[in-house]
């Protein structure tokens, strides 16, 4: 007996040979298709016969079976079972059949030795094999069932040290026992919701909402099919940084392809650290004007250097919901675009944020739905990109919906990363309590907010934190209505007051500097209050706030020249 490695191969290869010798004897055919007339209520009893949901309805032995997104008959998934020891990688599903019936069964194989077959039948069981192929090929056979069988266990396997095997595709055609069948795909509907999420230099991180009867998702790049995915979400990698991509995606089964989806554009991380300064823990806000109403004609260069934030006002709105542009007055007096985006950047070198202002008192813009959130997310990304932004303002005067305001910042944070300067300056009404659209939006993006700056004019009377009426114009109207913001959820840091620079600034509600900056010590040491004294201090108030930084120049930028060091000399 020859004990080398080489005579147990040999061994091993004449017990194989005999085996399937005696496998064609007792009537095993090879590969082959079976006539046969089906009836017009015939379906395929087999159930996720395809694989497309895995190895649901399927049990393999000893472990030996996954699903593979490749090779694949159809669909997007096949079996891939693995021989190993004395297991044969038997794959097996039981099926509702009708007694006296005949099916066909059928399957796609591929890759090592393949067997298809079919046992309690309650006749004669059946079983057919192929030695094995490169590509795919069908094995087919028939079985009738017994009197009384109503059910029948199909199965796949391979043989006994030989390499894995693939299936897919499989069919058990004949009449509903009762259980049903797969039904036909049919092609899936064009993906929605696709929206860019996180960026860095190199990678994109998309999602969308799922579609009914996908079985997978192609992800394209500028029309280039880049990804396929089975969940709803994808990390597009080996980006360029600093660059514009357009995004798009399609759902798949094994009906077909869908068409792609609207595209997404995102735009890489320019790579490095955070191109955007920090904001100061006290700081000054201020509204530019882009547009001449009488006011000091400032460029951003001219504006005084007090102010920490500065809003460029403001975005406008286009035809399509939620999507804004930003177009340059010449009133303004810039020569060209490039010379304003080369003050934008020339402020930030200076560790000054600019932002772009969107809604005002004219400003209308409308998110009340995914994709006008959407809209809004990806225009205002873009102008954030274009002209060197550090985040947005929101005024917006004429109504709100939180829940879909708040889808939208949170898509633009996602694009714009940790760095984004996001302010709010609610009109007073809006801040009365926890329970109105604006201050519900201010919570539910409170780990991203960086200051409500609450508009303290054109108000009239307003009630406070201790349920008192005060008139606007005092130092208890700043302190009591900055006090439901400060103990309705909002972190000190992300408080400001918000005052005309003159009295030109504002229909009503100038307060002379002094009050503020007594206002600003009430809140924060306790001292300068007027009737109202809050019960605690809050040394992290953000700061102060102008309507603007045109009208603080008319008057000689008396607003910031007080204001400003007193914000800053704040503990």
């Amino acid at each position: 007996m020859d004990p080398s490695p080489r005579g147990a191969r040999r061994r091993h290869d004449r017990r194989l040979a005999g085996t399937l010798a005696l496998a064609v004897g007792a009537g095993l055919a090879l590969t082959g298709t079976a006539a046969g007339t089906a009836h017009a209520a015939d379906v395929n009893v087999a159930k996720n016969a395809g694989f497309e949901s895995g190895l649901a309805n399927w049990t393999c032995s000893a472990g030996s079976g996954a699903t593979v997104s490749s090779p694949v008959h159809g669909g997007t998934a096949a079996l891939r079972a693995t021989p190993a020891g004395q297991d044969n990688a038997r794959c097996a599903q039981t099926v509702t059949v009708r007694p006296n019936s005949t099916y066909t069964l059928s399957a796609w194989v591929q890759g090592g030795y393949a067997y298809l077959g079919a046992s309690g039948t309650g006749t004669t069981d059946v079983s057919t094999w192929t030695p094995g192929s490169a590509g795919w090929q069908q094995l087919s056979t028939r079985f009738t069932t017994g009197a009384s069988t109503t059910s029948v266990t199909v199965y796949t396997h391979g043989w006994y040290g030989q390499s894995a095997y693939y299936a897919d595709d499989v069919s058990v055609f004949g009449p509903d026992g009762g259980g049903g069948g797969d039904p036909d795909p049919v092609v899936p509907a064009t993906p929605a919701g696709l929206t860019a999420g996180t960026v860095t230099s190199s990678s994109v991180a998309l999602s969308w909402n799922p579609v009914p009867g996908a079985t997978g998702y192609h992800v394209h790049r500028d029309g280039t099919r880049v990804q396929t995915v089975t969940g709803t979400s994808a990390t597009v990698t080996g980006l360029a940084a600093n660059t514009s991509y357009g995004f798009q995606v399609s759902a798949t089964n094994a009906a077909g392809e869908s068409a792609k989806s609207a595209t997404v554009t995102a735009r890489t991380s320019p790579g490095g650290q955070n191109p955007n300064p920090a904001v100061p823990r006290h700081a000054v806000t201020g509204y530019w004007q882009n547009f001449n109403n009488g006011a000091a004609v400032q460029k951003l260069r001219d504006v005084q250097a007090q102010y920490d934030i500065i809003a460029v006002s403001f975005a406008d709105s286009t035809t399509t919901p939620g999507q804004i542009v930003f177009n340059l007055d010449p009133a303004v007096g810039y020569a060209s675009v490039a010379d304003f985006k080369a003050d934008i950047a020339a402020k930030k070198a200076a560790g000054k944020s600019v932002i772009i202002s969107v809604g005002g008192e004219k400003g209308n813009v409308t998110i009340n739905s995914d994709a006008s959130a959407t809209a809004f997310a990806n225009s205002a990304y873009a102008l954030m990109q274009e002209y060197g932004f550090s985040g947005v303002d929101i005024d917006l005067e004429h109504g709100i919906n939180s829940t879909y305001l708040t889808k939208a910042l949170r898509q633009l944070s996602a694009k714009a990363g940790p760095g984004m300067v996001l302010t709010m300056a609610p009109q007073t009404i809006d801040m009365q309590n926890t329970g109105t659209e604006y201050f519900k939006t201010a919570l539910a993006v409170k780990d991203i907010l960086t200051v409500v700056n609450m508009q303290y004019y054109n108000s009239g009377s307003m009630l406070g934190c201790d349920g008192k009426v005060y008139s606007q114009g005092s130092v208890d109207f700043l302190t009591a209505l900055a006090c439901i913001q400060l103990e309705g959820g909002l972190d000190a840091s992300q408080v400001g007051l918000g005052v005309p620079a003159s009295t030109r600034g504002a229909g009503s509600g100038y307060v002379d500097p002094q009050i503020v900056k007594n206002a600003l010590d009430c809140l924060t040491r306790g001292t300068g209050c007027g009737s109202f004294k809050p019960s605690k201090t809050y040394p992290a108030l953000r700061g102060a706030m102008t309507w603007s930084t045109n009208w603080d120049a008319t008057a000689g930028n008396a607003w910031s020249n007080a204001v400003g060091p007193h914000v800053h000399g704040l503990p």
